[in-house]
């Protein structure tokens, strides 16, 4: 049985949830990476590119924020943040996975960047995705279909 996940676009409303979500599961690794953790920085974060940010609900309750670009040949997955209390349930794997299926259904390529402190990389890789070139913090990594 697929699971009930849906997603909304996210509304000027969602702002006190996703910096409640970012500090719980962004702000720990920029703190482990010595980046800027302050409130300031945090909610530029989540207002960069925020018309391409949708809430993840689980059963009617938000439980995460995707934030995706659509581009001609690649699909960028700009955030993907699943609340610490739903984490290790499969559904960051869930929502990769439909994002690979659509990727591969369209020949496009799937990118992200994780941070070298936040062990999701792992996740990444298991699914299929490949390390392209880094930076002093991050991983740049790309799934490109078959």
């Amino acid at each position: 049985m697929k699971t009930p996940l849906t997603y909304q676009k996210a509304t000027e409303n969602d702002i006190d949830y996703l910096l409640d979500l970012r500090t719980k599961t962004m702000v720990p690794h920029y703190a482990e990476s010595n980046l800027p953790t302050d409130r300031e920085t945090t909610l530029n974060r989540i207002l960069d590119q925020f018309d391409k940010a949708n809430i993840i609900f689980l059963d009617h309750q938000p439980i995460g924020l995707l934030k995706i670009d659509r581009k001609n040949t690649n699909i960028d997955i700009l955030q993907l943040q699943i609340d610490p209390s739903q984490q290790g349930k499969g559904l960051g794997r869930m929502i990769l996975n439909d994002i690979l299926e659509e990727a591969s259904a369209t020949g496009k390529t799937a990118s992200l960047s994780v941070l070298k402190t936040n062990k999701a990389q792992n996740l990444y890789l298991s699914m299929g995705f490949k390390t392209v070139s880094e930076d002093e913090y991050s991983f740049f990594m790309e799934f490109t279909p078959d």
